[in-house]
Parts: C-alpha cells; structure tokens; sequence
C-alpha cells in the first residue's frame, strides 16, 4: 500500500469519527484529507417563524425527561443541564445555533465553528482526555454517532451521562436538533433552527422535482485523493436531493476510485474539496485533471470541477442544509441562482 493510500484510509477514519478540522490551512493537517467548499448561501426564514422571546407554554420542557439516544439507551434529565460538553464538532455548532454557547464547558480539539467554539476548553480529538472531562462536571455529554461504543461505555462507566446522536439523512438531523431543543428546554430556539433548515431543503427539493430524467446531471465527488463515496452517506443523499445521479451510487460507503469506471461513467460534474491536497500539495482538482484519460470527461471538458467546503456537508449539525444549497448550485448553476 503506498503512502498515497495510506494517508487517504487515514483521513477516511478521521472523518468516521467525526473529528473533521474541515477548513484548517495547515498543509501537514490536509494531507491526504479531504475538507472544503465555497460560497456561503444565505437564506429566507419563514416569516411566520417563531420568536424565541415570545415562545409559549408548548414550548417548555417539562422535567423529568426520559429519551432514548442513538445507542438504544434510555437517558433521564432531571432538568435542563447547565454544563456541557460536545465531542464532536457537529454537536457543538448544534448548541451554538440554540444559543447555548454559555452552557457549554468543553469541546473537541478541532471544533472551529462559530469562532467562539475555539476558545472553550478542549476534551481532547481522536482519543478523548477523559481526566478533563470528569473535571469538568458535565451535566451531559453530548455524543455523535459515531463514537464508539467503548468510549460511551467507558465514560458512563465514570458515571457521566452521555447521549448519542447518529443522524442517516437529513430530515433526521433536523429532528435532532428539535430534541436537543427539547433536552435543553430551547425548544423556541430550535424552531427557529429548524425552520431556517426546512426553508433551505425546500428550495431545493422543490427545484428538483422539475427537472426530468434526462435532465438529471452524473455527479462525481472526491473528497480525499483516491476516495469517492456511494448509498449511506450524506454526500450521495446530497447529491440526490438536488437532482443529481452520483455516479458511484452503485456503491455503499466510502469507497476507493475505480478510475476506468469513473472515466466511462463520464460524469456531468465533478464535485472536490478544495482544500485537501496530495503527498505532492497538489489540491484535488490539479490531480484530477492530470490523471491518465479523465481529460476526455464531460466535467473536466467543460471546466465543471466545483471545490466545496466539506464542513457544510460532513457535518451532521445545522449548516448540513446550506451545503445542500451549495451542492444544488455547484451542479445547476443556472436552476439554483
């Protein structure tokens, strides 16, 4: 296995554990990874969306709280808890968009949004600080789906109450959002989250809807040298929501490139981060278009290889729908102004 692989599995197991530095600018830090995207895309909130100051009764919590988290375990909040800690970058950009940045008393080493999550106090990344936690004195920790069993065992082992979120599709991050507004009794603010998120998947969903089959557009993404992803990820539901045919749809997961198929798939468009790089600081689109035969590709042809911020589309959290926008637009321009 030559190191371009091995540095490529490497990212791939950072990213399965959500620990994604996404839009950092080191070069040792995005070898071999595959973070990034552009153009931030505002959007229109519902005018008959709530204001949080003038939530009603309904939308109190009333304690105590009995829920099942995403490991099949009943967890029980007494009241709203009053200290926090997020280990992934996810659930942390969750809680800052319910205004709960006050609550929040650790955070992962690579947590980088919004910009007040770098100052909290850190737990650790890959491997946790479990000291720092435990001194700390959560009232909860807050888990992302894929951290492991052991390390959730191990912490509730110390007697911290952890609850595990594992979103598959974006409709269901949108839930979990609407429950931590529940756990945390901002359920007011959740509904104004949410609202914000149904808003932008609606602009998209609804623009797809009109486009026929034959106007559907083959989509490649690449978002690590050598690595593209199938069915179970949230890039490929991405990918399809808009309106487009993942090219590597036939696949499940994260999969190395077959480039021959790649080549004779002949995709539309060619999604990429736009700031991972290569054992050569090459970035992903410079390899792409130096590869053997991916000259005579439509995407590479017509110039439509479009870097995106994988933050906005790995990250199972509240800004999972404006990379839905971002992707819409990447593959039609013209339908997605």
């Amino acid at each position: 296995m030559n190191k371009l692989i091995k540095r490529g599995m490497i990212w791939l197991a950072a990213l399965l554990l959500i620990v994604l530095a996404g839009c950092g600018n080191a070069a040792d830090n995005n070898k071999g990874a595959a973070p990034a995207e552009s153009a931030e895309v505002q959007s229109q909130q519902p005018s008959e969306e709530p204001s949080a100051s003038t939530a009603d009764s309904s939308q109190k919590t009333a304690y105590p709280l009995t829920l099942e988290d995403a490991s099949g375990t009943e967890i029980t909040f007494e009241a709203a808890p009053e200290r926090i800690i997020s280990i992934a970058p996810s659930e942390t950009e969750s809680l800052f968009a319910l205004g709960l940045g006050d609550q929040i008393v650790g955070v992962t080493d690579i947590d980088d949004y919004p910009e007040e999550a770098k100052a909290k106090p850190k737990v650790g990344g890959y491997e946790l600080n479990t000291e720092a936690i435990v001194a700390a004195k959560p009232d909860v920790v807050f888990a992302a789906g894929i951290t492991s069993a052991d390390t959730i065992k191990g912490l509730r082992d110390l007697g911290i109450k952890v609850f595990q979120f594992n979103p598959k599709t974006v409709e269901a991050v949108i839930q979990d959002i609407t429950q931590y507004g529940q756990i945390t009794d901002h359920q007011a603010e959740a509904v104004q989250v949410t609202a914000k998120m149904e808003s932008e998947l609606a602009q998209v969903t609804d623009k797809a809807k009109s486009l026929s089959e034959d106007q559907k557009k083959k989509v490649y993404i690449e978002f690590s040298p050598g690595w593209t992803v199938g069915k179970g990820e949230f890039m490929d539901e991405l990918i399809t929501l808009s309106g487009g045919v993942n090219v590597a749809g036939d696949t499940t997961g994260w999969n190395e490139i077959n480039e021959e198929n790649i080549i004779k798939s002949n995709p539309d468009v060619i999604l990429f981060a736009n700031s991972a790089i290569d054992d050569k600081n090459r970035t992903l689109d410079q390899v792409i278009k130096a590869r053997a035969g991916w000259d005579q590709i439509t995407a590479v042809k017509e110039g439509r290889i479009m870097g995106l911020d994988d933050n906005l589309l790995s990250r199972t959290g509240p800004r999972i729908t404006e990379g839905l926008l971002n992707v819409a637009k990447a593959i039609y321009p013209d339908l997605f102004q």
